[in-house]
Parts: structure tokens; sequence; C-alpha cells
């Protein structure tokens, strides 16, 4: 299989530039956890419309400012070698001043403390929590004195974060509660967004390599990382089995819909190499947006669609 020649870059200092630097193709991990909180919160019908939409505006804010800190710390790092096999990075591309993206940095994580403001509002302390340790989780993750990624932790990070953190934190702010039900959905949740993470990882193993990146790719290598991403995929299915069972509603089941796009994504990324595994990363996204939507829905209706009484 011949893999895709790498895009051309917009001109340097163009909007074309930042939009490169925020990613915009992993934003869809800010944006599920939101829908499925949310879909908690409506079939308990206590849904706050408001706060469920600052609370996503918040959540690409920090993930956008986050894209950011990791473009400029691994330029710095040299971890964007030229040679390269992902999407290319503004600053090691030189098409943004390193000096640019953190100002940059600094006014996206400042908008997302002013939306917090509002969500604090809403639903009190915990929002302070999470806000302040998202930033700085998000800072942390490829900068600092034990940047987060470089030391295998990132996919503890994607996980919580894009899991509990950001599904509990929509519940809380959309009905002011947490029930047990959104708890056990951030598990699919958390579950498909690292496995965007472990599809990077494979792909930039050998590179990660020569700039002291150590992925749980690098320590354990590519089989444990397929071992991985398959445990990931089952926790995918088996939580809204086990929840559809629990909540005696059969709705919930619309996510096993994807089964297909699951063992096709797990296929491409234990057949392919380097430049190729874009592709795949492209199919796991799509694979969290489809199973997030399916599972938002089921789980919005789970309470209106029960078996017996």
């Amino acid at each position: 299989m011949t893999a895709p020649s790498a895009p051309p870059l917009p001109p340097p200092g163009s909007l074309g530039a930042w939009i490169l630097a925020a990613r915009p193709r992993t934003l869809v991990t800010s944006l599920v956890p939101v829908l499925v909180g949310a879909s908690i919160a409506l079939a308990a019908g206590r849904l706050a419309v408001l706060p469920v939409l600052v609370a996503l505006a918040s959540a690409l804010c920090i993930q956008i400012g986050t894209n950011f800190a990791n473009d400029v710390f691994d330029a710095e790092k040299g971890a964007d070698r030229e040679d390269r096999l992902g999407p290319a990075r503004t600053v090691s591309s030189g098409l943004l001043r390193p000096e640019a993206m953190r100002r940059a940095i600094v006014a996206v994580f400042g908008l997302a403390v002013l939306l917090g403001g509002y969500l604090v509002a809403c639903a009190g302390w915990p929002i302070v929590v999470i806000g302040i340790v998202s930033i700085l989780s998000g800072l942390a993750y490829t900068g600092g004195p034990y940047p987060l990624g470089y030391h295998g932790l990132g996919d503890v990070f994607v996980f919580v974060f894009f899991g509990p953190v950001a599904v509990c934190g929509t519940s809380l702010v959309a009905s002011g509660s947490v029930p047990a039900e959104a708890a056990w959905a951030s598990i699919p949740v958390g579950a498909l967004a690292t496995c965007l993470l472990v599809v990077n990882n494979v792909r930039d193993r050998e590179t990660d390599v020569i700039a002291n990146k150590r992925t749980l790719a690098v320590r354990f290598g590519r089989r444990a990382a397929e071992r991985q991403d398959l445990a990931l995929l089952a926790a995918s299915y088996l939580v809204p089995l086990g929840l559809a069972i629990g909540l005696r509603s059969p709705i919930v089941l619309l996510p096993l819909l994807t089964l297909p796009l699951a063992v096709r994504h797990h296929r491409e990324l234990v057949a392919r190499e380097g430049r190729a595994l874009n592709g795949t990363l492209a199919a796991a996204a799509r694979l969290l947006t489809v199973h997030g939507v399916l599972f938002a829905l089921g789980l919005a209706l789970s309470r209106s669609l029960t078996l017996g009484p």
C-alpha cells in the first residue's frame, strides 16, 4: 500500500497555519464527552442547555491550548523532525514563531478560564478543580520538568480527561449531579479517545525513540500497543452492554452498530506502518464520533425505552 503524500503547507503566519496548529481533526475528542454527559442529564430530565454549550466551548479551548503547547514544546525538545510522519507541526516547520504560539496559549487558556467562571457559578467549586487540573495537565503533557507524554503517561492523561473528567464534568454542569451512569459512560469515551493516541504512538515510535519520548509503544513495543488497542475497544463495547442490562434499555446497545468500524480500525493498526497510519488515525476519530453519537442517543432515550416496569 502506498502511503499518501503530505499535503502542502499553508503560508507562514496565515490563518491556515493557526488552523493547522489547532489540529481540528482531534477536536472530536472534546465534542463527544460533552455530548455523552449532556445525554445523561437529558435522560434524567434536568438538561441545562447553556451550561452544556459553555462547557463545550471551554473544553475546546483547553484542547486547542494543549495542542498549541504540544506544538511549541515538542519543537523545543526536538521531537518534531524533518522525517515526521504525522501532520506538520507549525513551530518546527517555521509556519509560526514560538513567541506567537506562547501568546496564543495564554490567550486560549485565558478564554477557557473566563468561560469556566460561568460554569463555577452553575456547579460550584468542583469546576474550579477540574479547570485548574485540566489546564496544568495540558501544559505538562509535553512541557515542564516531567512531561507526561514523554514518560508513558499520555495514555492515562487522555483517558482520564477525555473520559471521566469531561463526561462527569458535563453531567455536573448540565444537571447538578453525577449519577453512576455518567461514570460508567465515561469509560467507552475515554477508551476510544485513547485509541487515537495508540495509533499516533505506533506510527511515531521510531522517531520518538530518537527524541527520547518514552511512550508505551516505545517502552513495550508495537505488539503491546496492539493489545492495548484491543482492550480499549473491548471496553468501549462491553460497557454499553452492561449499561443496557443495568438500565433494562436495549436502546443503549446502539453503539454496537459500529463494531465493523472497530474491527476495521484494529486490522488497519496491525497491518499498516508509517505514514499510512494517518488514515487509521482519521478512521479512529470517525469511530469515536459515530460511537459517541449513537451512545449519546441511546443514553438520552434509555429511561423512556425500557423493558418491564
